[in-house]
């Protein structure tokens, strides 16, 4: 590549991405695309009033009973909004309790082995003719429809139904999913669905023009726990690794909409390619002459396309959680949208600098950054361990715990070896959800995420009560306009339940 055609594409990478399949003339475009993008109304006073919502899946409802579920959550927690796990493929939003980990409340025992995840509301064929997916019905809870039960219940009781989305399913359970999987740098499919896909887009347009025009909801909330090709190559995640990263998206979409941005496709996969041999070299303990870390930076200024596939892969992201507010909006515009800003942004500053709230707050009527301080410090110490493997390989991994509380600027926190079992503090909380409320300017409500009862492992933190009124306390103190009680009901036992309430209680109202 040309020096100056190296400069030119510099910019046009970092330029803003341009929505959906402009610059594919030859790609069939589905009619959202030419949906009209209404103004985004100032935030009213209504908006700012105290938000107390729960996370809780189609099962809990089934299990206990509408009525005993929702007068639980409203007389121990306040409860005034109900974010409804309608679709999903993941047992941590719809099923039931961890075996081992049950909680006081619920079907004592677990449903991991006949889970099967999709929509738990009707599926309404007229909105789904330019998806090539079937068989997305939930078939866990027969013809259980959630939301048609469970709305005329929660409205009289004076609270809202949110459908509460993620994106991803489970390839063998859906039908044609190959028309919209992610292809990986070296050509196989993958298990993820591609976010560039037009026939992606269309499918989740869809679902939220099926439940806004079938039923009365009050909101959506959107959730993507996934990251670009690049945080993924040196496992900048939390979790066990499950062997090589899969980096994506190469399929047809993708490289002919990254050409018509002036990204070098071919230098793209050359440098991944080279990115992900370096990454195995890593782990298998082969150390550069000039260490890890350099051997990285070289391997980015060598290719800075790797950086520009990251950044792609970001704005189709994003592109896409633009495309669901505006397909909400054109339907009924006073529906709230609002998106789930996954727990790695607490833990990665290469994730985080991915999450520009303010940009973000432009097609969101609120946002929900995860803050679960209960498992955070499990999370945070699986996710040191892993980029420890790769790119820091070089320094110890407590001074790499200590250069990451510097950079995202977390005080007293616990040690490497003591952070599994003690968690992270409410001085994270409110670190997180002030640095949130300053992200949107203040302009939409910043609801954070509160995590009560998320399993973690053998020894290693559990919440009690008085945490989860530090947790509460500390996110309505910096800022925020209501919480929203995480992961989901069926986990959390019902004396934290009852701390949260407490101290929502316990504080002036707004």
């Amino acid at each position: 590549m040309k020096e100056t055609s190296r400069r030119s594409f510099l910019r046009q990478f970092c330029a803003a991405g341009a929505l959906a399949l402009k610059g594919m003339p030859n790609l069939a475009r589905a009619p959202i695309d030419s949906l009209s993008a209404p103004g985004k109304p100032a935030p009213s006073s209504a908006s700012r009033k105290k938000f107390v919502g729960i996370q809780i899946g189609a099962i809990s409802f089934v299990d206990e009973g509408i009525d005993k579920a929702l007068d639980t959550v409203q007389r121990l927690a306040g409860v005034n909004a109900v974010m409804i796990s309608v679709f999903t493929y993941s047992y941590g939003s719809e099923g039931r309790q961890q075996p081992g980990q049950f909680s006081d409340h619920g079907l004592q025992e677990s449903n991991v082995a006949t889970f099967h995840g999709g929509d738990y509301a009707t599926v309404h064929p007229e909105y789904y003719r330019n998806v090539p997916f079937g068989g997305f019905r939930a078939p866990d809870l027969g013809s259980y429809d959630v939301f048609e039960s469970v709305i005329p219940k929660a409205s009289a009781r004076g609270i809202q139904t949110f459908a509460w989305c993620e994106d991803q399913a489970t390839p063998r359970y859906v039908t044609g999913f190959e028309r919209g999987a992610e292809v990986d740098v070296h050509g196989r499919g993958t298990g993820q669905m591609c976010l560039n896909n037009p026939y992606v887009r269309n499918f989740f347009a869809a679902l939220a023009e099926d439940w806004i025009k079938s039923y009365p909801i009050d909101g959506i909330m959107f959730g993507s726990e996934r990251q670009g090709p690049l945080d993924n190559a040196i496992h900048a995640r939390y979790g066990r690794s499950h062997g090589p990263a899969r980096i994506t998206c190469f399929c047809g979409y993708c490289t002919q909409k990254a050409r018509a941005k002036g990204i070098d496709v071919e230098r793209a996969k050359e440098g991944y390619q080279a990115l992900e041999g370096w990454v195995e070299a890593a782990e298998s303990g082969v150390r550069p002459g000039d260490g890890n870390f350099v051997t990285f930076w070289r391997l980015l200024l060598r290719y800075p396309e790797i950086l520009a596939w990251e950044q792609f892969w970001s704005d189709n992201q994003h592109e896409l959680y633009a495309l669901i507010y505006r397909a909400a909006k054109s339907i009924r515009p006073s529906v709230q949208v609002g998106f789930h800003i996954w727990h790695s942004n607490s833990f990665s500053p290469f994730y985080r600098a991915e999450q520009d709230y303010w940009a973000l707050s432009q097609s969101a009527d609120f946002l929900k950054p995860v803050v679960y301080n209960d498992c955070g410090g499990p999370r945070l110490a699986e996710y040191i361990r892993n980029v420890h493997s790769t790119v820091f390989r070089d320094i110890p991994s407590q001074e790499l715990l200590d250069w990451h509380y510097g950079v995202l600027n977390y005080k007293g926190e616990a040690d490497l070896s003591e952070l599994p079992s003690a968690g992270l503090s409410a001085g994270y909380v409110a670190e997180e959800t002030a640095r949130a409320v300053a992200g949107v300017k203040n302009q939409i409500p910043i609801y954070p995420g509160i995590g009560i009862n998320v399993p973690t492992g053998g020894g290693e933190k559990k919440a009690r009560p008085a945490d989860v009124r530090a947790a509460v306390r500390a996110a309505l103190a910096s800022g925020a306009s209501g919480v929203i009680l995480s992961r989901k009901y069926y986990e959390m036992h019902l004396a934290n339940l009852s701390a949260a309430g407490d101290e929502i209680r316990s504080l002036p109202s707004s």
